[in-house]
């Protein structure tokens, strides 16, 4: 079949699925609810995109694509999958390893779950998650940002010292890459959120790790406990919501410190999430990201999630992790050996 062919069939796909929807349907859409008449938002969504995080540089201000180069987009995606499925020679050479080559990688397409088209958000096939600032980037960093973040990395274990040394996905402390927060994104698979409602709380449940965000619906934090500076600091942060007509607006701070936001610190940080129904099978998420003493602006960005109708089975993080154990044992024994070769 060709390729041209081929896409806009997964492109009509989509489109009887509800991933992509004319402005027109989208109005007549009724937003369910739940049995105390909030928008019922119970359902696993897959977090998926083509979309990038930031916009490539040289789109400038360009927020969305055309139809026609969408398509283009999409078929060289579907392409790049054709091509890396085919067969390999089971008897072809080991891969070389060196600095100068690109790495050999990791999963291979069974494992992973890249999206290969672009949603539409509001009738736009968007070049960018971020969409404010106009150039769809992250802000500037404010002066003395990283050295206070390399300073801070200085202090911490080493990278074989302990498990502590560890990254916190490998300690199976959150899930690996943001799937969860802070700013919910797609990662390469098992990006799918799971919404679960009672009178007075949404929970978000992240599949990779079964990160579980609870957010408590009402009007204010509780004055007291801010105060005195006694709010808990989370992995996932600290989280209240409100309803604004049938949209759920989040706001979620008191980050723990050993968290980052693609590698920026969140002891400040400030994200207001909101989420609202396009559709029976969409879901868009939007956040607007506030740190002053990190970003020189505030920055905002979209994304969709569509409904996942299908089963789901759990994933599960490595308890009592033997790779970390034969990574600390690695080390220990490299250190007995530089002893014993020092004489010492």
């Amino acid at each position: 079949m060709p390729k041209r062919l081929k896409v806009r069939i997964h492109c009509f796909i989509l489109l009887i699925s509800g991933i992509l929807i004319t402005p027109a349907l989208a109005q007549e859409f009724e937003v369910p609810r739940t049995e105390w008449g909030v928008p019922d938002f119970q359902a696993v969504w897959k977090h998926i995109s083509i979309i990038p995080f930031e916009r490539p540089r040289e789109l400038g201000e360009k927020r969305f694509y055309t139809e026609e180069e969408a398509l283009e987009i999409e078929m060289a995606e579907q392409q790049r999958f054709d091509e890396d499925n085919e067969p390999l020679d089971p008897n072809r050479p080991p891969p070389e390893v060196a600095e100068s080559l690109p790495p050999i990688g990791n999963y291979d397409l069974f494992w992973r779950e890249d999206a290969q088209f672009i949603p539409t958000i509001n009738g736009e096939m968007r070049t960018s998650a971020i969409i404010d600032p106009p150039n769809g980037r992250i802000p500037e960093i404010m002066p003395g940002v990283m050295e206070k973040l390399r300073a801070r990395r200085a202090n911490l274990p080493g990278r074989n010292d302990g498990p502590e040394g560890r990254g916190l996905p490998e300690r199976c402390l959150v899930g690996f890459g943001p799937t969860a927060g802070p700013v919910m994104q797609p990662v390469i698979y098992n990006s799918n959120l799971q919404f679960i409602q009672s009178p007075g709380y949404v929970t978000i449940v992240a599949e990779m790790v079964h990160d579980a965000r609870i957010v408590k619906i009402t009007d204010q934090r509780d004055p007291a406990a801010e105060a005195a500076a006694t709010v808990q600091e989370k992995w996932m942060g600290d989280s209240i919501g409100h309803w604004d007509g049938d949209t759920l607006v989040v706001e979620t701070k008191y980050f723990n410190d050993w968290h980052t936001l693609r590698g920026l610190p969140v002891d400040n940080l400030t994200v207001t999430e909101t989420f609202r129904r396009e559709t029976d099978s969409k879901l868009i998420y939007g956040f607007r990201v506030s740190d002053p003493s990190v970003f020189a602006s505030d920055f905002y960005g979209e994304y969709p999630l569509s409904r996942l109708d299908e089963n789901l089975y759990e994933y599960a993080c490595h308890e009592g992790n033997y790779g970390m154990v034969g990574i600390l044992a690695g080390a220990r024994q490299l250190e007995r050996q530089t002893v014993e070769e020092s004489g010492q």
